[in-house]
């Protein structure tokens, strides 16, 4: 099974690289389940039901999302019509639409998890007691299991890495918009990066215009942040290969894309 995931879409620009380029990376890598992390896609804060479709039909097949799940208020009444949308499981009791989906390929079957990190983030449900008390019920129907980790801290990703390795297929950090060079294999299965990255604008700050942030840095003065739609973009995103057998991890590969450099030139 092979699978492509991107990370974080922020706005219009990141929209944008996907719809120009899904089909030659498709075209290059022939993935059987695209995941992607929709957080952001709206402006840099949450989604909308609109967007949802427009990225279902590029192909697709499961949204997670993160901290800014709730951004766009209008979520509370789409989410949980849509089960291939997911926020993080963590979320306590009684928060609308749910942390995973189980989604077919051939006659075999992928969970994908959502969880959030609590390090320099909103203090919500243990993610790592959340993942055991998922796994418990999911390993009954696949042993190919994702794991979306959105979480800002580089230790407490490392931290779910080792803590599930070999219980799951793959770790996927997201939410820093920085893609890490640290994709492996760990020892008893498990593909790990600490960040996917982000799919959006090049020349700003995390996506957002960089005199704002830079200005926020220099007076410590409230900013609000905007998408840069000025720049160039970049498309940051994995490709990980599952043993269906085993359910373990056989390959893990980091992609990055940008004006400059474009899936065109890597199949020449």
């Amino acid at each position: 099974m092979r699978i492509l995931f991107f990370g974080d879409i922020v706005g219009s620009p990141g929209r944008r690289a996907i719809q120009e380029n899904i089909g030659k990376i498709k075209q290059k890598y022939r993935p059987q389940i695209i995941v992607a992390n929709g957080e952001n896609a709206a402006g840099g804060r949450g989604i909308t039901e609109k967007i949802l479709k427009e990225l279902m039909n590029l192909g697709i097949q499961v949204i997670t999302m993160g901290n800014h799940t709730w951004d766009q208020k209008d979520v509370y009444q789409f989410i949980g019509n849509f089960p291939n949308l997911i926020r993080p499981a963590n979320y306590p009791s009684g928060t609308p639409g749910k942390g995973y989906t189980i989604i077919n390929f051939n006659t075999h079957k992928l969970a994908i998890i959502n969880l959030q990190g609590r390090t320099f983030l909103p203090a919500i449900d243990c993610p790592f007691k959340k993942a055991e008390e998922i796994l418990e019920s999911v390993r009954k129907e696949t042993s190919n299991i994702l794991i979306d980790f959105h979480a800002e801290a580089t230790s407490e990703k490392q931290a779910m890495g080792w803590f599930l390795d070999g219980k799951v297929s793959a770790v996927i950090g997201t939410h820093t918009h920085v893609q890490t060079a640290d994709e492996r294999i760990l020892p008893k299965g498990t593909a790990y990066i600490t960040d996917v990255g982000m799919v959006g604008p090049y020349d700003g700050i995390l996506g957002m215009k960089k005199e704002e942030v830079i200005e926020k840095f220099i007076t410590s003065m409230p900013q609000r942040f905007e998408v840069d739609k000025s720049g160039r973009w970049q498309l940051n995103a994995v490709i990980i290969d599952i043993d269906l057998a085993s359910g373990k991890a056989k390959h893990i590969e980091r992609i990055f894309l940008n004006q400059e450099k474009t899936i065109v030139d890597n199949l020449i």
